[in-house]
């Protein structure tokens, strides 16, 4: 995960402090009505004891931050964002609402006022609260199948019908060992028979230790006629701490070799030819290729150097980026398979409609899209990073059959 500086999460604390004392001040004209005093100081209490102890918690975990173990780190910075988010967020929400109402009161007699007000503002701070939570001890590991069929001119007539999974993002450090939540993602997977399954990077957060015991797990994973990956930007160890060079490459050779022990065919650069009846499709995989701050340690040419010659082409590229900058319009590739985005773990799905924040930074971040018969599917993610928790962006297993148009 990403380390900020002091400075900026002393800023984080301000803006805490600043949301929690508006909020507080709103809180007391809504508790005037309570006669009870013990009751009114009970949730006043409560209220600070949340508020100073977050903050205290967020400064303390800064300043000791790099004696604590990296595993027992990790999960402490996830468990403290969720909260973060989930007191923050509603109390947001509750300010500006009320604030609203309160200044436009004019729309409700002064008799109203007293009711509504106050119960607009309440409902305005717990609905958000329990949204949250929703997210995050209930849709966090609701993995979902899109069903998603492609239509393609050039698809070879032996390979029609292809049955391909894709899943990507899995970021195993944040399931903290419970491998008992992927064993259900995986017998959907197995009982999907795909002939193909693709993982489209990100297999950790950061660092090898996160792999431990997972291979017993993974392994499990069958398709008929291969499994193939290629890493993502946190694959790299590029936002670990390393005392030196070395170090950090053993722990990117550990991870590499980690996908011979879930028998993936790891894809660095490089190509597969396929044959069936005599006929031919290239699986391509490049390494992680991103706009700034992201790094750009992909090659699509090195990539495509051996399978010039096969006209019909499924590429593996971790950041839906790529896709735009390089491959649609550049190349004769049909069919590119993303994930990265995550679809920012918040959004809204309706039937055909969908929408996240995401969309702001990614011009392709969720789902299939289309240019002049070259598709790119960009996977929601299996596993999450930061925030704990997923609402409207469920976790996302692609069952993807191709088809000759």
């Amino acid at each position: 995960m990403r380390s900020y500086s002091f400075f900026v999460i002393i800023l984080l604390c301000l803006v805490l402090l600043l949301v929690d004392t508006l909020a507080f001040y709103w809180l007391r004209s809504i508790t005037k009505s309570i006669s009870l005093p013990f009751v009114k100081n009970s949730i006043y209490s409560a209220f600070w004891f949340f508020t100073i102890g977050l903050i205290m918690s967020i400064l303390i975990l800064k300043v000791k931050l790099q004696a604590i173990a990296p595993s027992r780190r990790q999960r402490l910075i996830s468990s403290l964002y969720g909260l973060t988010v989930s007191s923050f967020v509603p109390k947001l929400i509750f300010v500006i609402v009320i604030t609203v109402l309160y200044f436009t009161n004019y729309v409700f007699s002064e008799e109203a006022s007293l009711i509504v007000i106050p119960v607009i503002g309440v409902f305005s701070g717990f609905l958000p609260f329990f949204v949250i939570l929703y997210a995050i001890f209930k849709a966090l590991y609701r993995f979902k199948t899109h069903h998603i069929k492609v239509k393609l001119d050039e698809l070879p007539t032996s390979f029609e019908g292809l049955r391909i999974v894709q899943i990507s993002d899995l970021h195993l450090g944040s399931f903290n060992y419970r491998y008992h939540i992927l064993d259900r993602a995986i017998n959907t997977i197995n009982h999907l028979k795909p002939d193909f399954i693709f993982f489209t990077g990100d297999l950790v957060n950061n660092y090898a230790w996160e792999l431990r015991g997972w291979e017993i797990v993974l392994k499990k994973m069958s398709a008929k006629n291969g499994k193939y990956s290629v890493l993502g930007n946190h694959d790299y160890g590029d936002y670990g701490q390393w005392e030196s060079s070395e170090e950090k490459q053993v722990n990117f050779e550990s991870i590499k070799d980690f996908y011979k022990k879930i028998g993936f065919k790891l894809l660095l650069n490089e190509a597969e030819r396929i044959e069936n009846n005599g006929e031919r499709i290239a699986i391509v995989g490049t390494e992680n290729w991103g706009n700034p701050p992201f790094k750009q340690y992909g090659d699509l040419q090195k990539s495509l150097k051996n399978v010039k010659d096969i006209p019909f082409k499924i590429l593996l590229s971790h950041d839906p980026t790529h896709w735009r900058e390089e491959v649609v319009q550049n190349t004769n590739i049909a069919l590119t398979l993303s994930g990265h985005t995550h679809g920012m773990q918040a959004g809204i799905n309706l039937k055909n409609r969908k929408w996240s924040p995401i969309k702001y930074k990614y011009t392709h971040w969720a789902g299939l899209y289309n240019y002049r018969n070259q598709y790119l599917h960009v996977n929601r993610g299996l596993g999450w990073v930061g925030f704990p928790g997923r609402l409207g962006m469920r976790p996302e297993i692609t069952f993807i059959e191709l088809v000759k148009q």
